[in-house]
């Protein structure tokens, strides 16, 4: 189980340089403050977990459910309601405020995302396939599926073939990320490499679980 985690928001890609002039590429992330809205313990709830609020928003453009757990938290409306389950939940209380100060230059993190949307996509886009040939008695059929098996048998498309279909959107974890840099006068944190979704989109960042030795 996790220890600790926040909600962010992708802003987009930069790179930063070592002292010996090495080149690292970084997805810049918005990271918090997000406030405690509910601690669930294992005597109450059954289980232990922290909810987070994430970007402060107008009560109006919230539904009264959503709103009343802010009001009965003392806390201000937030875009994004996101529960945690952490070893350490029955630490935190109502209205404290994680901050992006919880991690550290060096700890790996997991990093959750929904990735871009690409709509309606063929299989060459959605599955990486090849063309057929474009030669005399083959066309227009270039960017087809292919052969879709057998008539006589089994007289079916078989199951999980790769198909025409939507594309994107999904939620994806990327593991054993790298932070590289913590800003906390910005609340930004620099993570290594690339991570899922848009510029703008949430993200969901903690620490990993399958990290090789103890993050710091």
């Amino acid at each position: 189980m996790k220890n600790k985690a926040i909600l962010g928001k992708k802003l987009g890609m930069t790179q930063v340089f070592s002292a010996d002039g090495k080149v690292t590429p970084v997805t810049v992330v918005l990271a918090g403050p997000c406030p405690v809205v509910q601690v669930k313990t294992v005597a109450r709830d059954g289980y232990s977990a922290v909810k987070v609020g994430f970007d402060p928003i107008r009560e109006k453009l919230l539904t009264k459910p959503v709103l009343k757990q802010f009001e009965h938290a003392g806390v201000q409306p937030c875009r994004y309601l996101k529960e945690f389950r952490l070893e350490n939940a029955e630490s935190y209380e109502v209205k404290q405020v994680i901050s992006v100060d919880i991690f550290a230059e060096g700890d790996k993190v997991d990093v959750v995302g929904m990735t871009k949307g690409r709509g309606f996509s063929g299989v060459i886009k959605r599955w990486n396939q090849h063309r057929l040939k474009e030669t005399h008695g083959v066309g227009p059929v270039h960017r087809e599926v292919g052969s879709m098996g057998p008539i006589s048998t089994p007289s079916r498309v078989f199951k999980n073939k790769h198909l025409p279909g939507q594309y994107g959107h999904e939620q994806v974890t990327i593991q054993n990320l790298e932070v590289v840099k913590v800003d906390s006068a910005r609340g930004v944190l620099l993570i290594k490499g690339g991570i899922p979704g848009p510029k703008g989109g949430l993200v969901c960042i903690s620490d990993s679980v399958k990290a090789k030795g103890d993050n710091k």
